[in-house]
């Protein structure tokens, strides 16, 4: 028999030990999972929506609005489970895409109809 790991074990330079990073998710509150995921989709969005340094090399309004969409069903689902000390700014930072999407459209939506205003309701600069 040898001495070596079989691979896949945990310990090797090239693949992930899948039960620290359990342990480390497992001490992360739920609050900040979501809050986290909340800032990566309005950044993933922003991008999107050209509005980085970059402009235009990025943007891509079709993205863009699967992306606002997502951030608010998640605000409007987890709206209950989070205080409005973290829900406010990111209900801000929502509305402040849901205005550059409408602003970035060649043709805007209707009011109510932009992206994620079925969880937010219309959305008016």
């Amino acid at each position: 028999m040898s001495d070596t790991s079989p691979a896949g074990s945990a310990g090797t330079p090239d693949t992930p030990d899948f039960d620290e990073m359990t342990r480390d998710i497992a001490e992360v509150p739920a609050v900040e999972v979501i809050v986290t995921v909340a800032v990566n989709l309005m950044s993933a969005a922003a991008v999107k929506l050209g509005l980085t340094e970059e402009g235009d090399k990025y943007k891509d309004l079709d993205e863009a609005r699967k992306l606002v969409t997502a951030l608010a069903g998640l605000l409007d689902a987890s709206a209950t489970e989070i205080s409005s000390f973290h829900a406010a700014p990111l209900r801000d930072g929502l509305k402040s895409l849901q205005l550059a999407f409408r602003e970035a459209s060649i043709v805007p939506d209707e009011p109510g109809q932009g992206p994620g205003e079925k969880y937010t309701g219309p959305v008016y600069g």
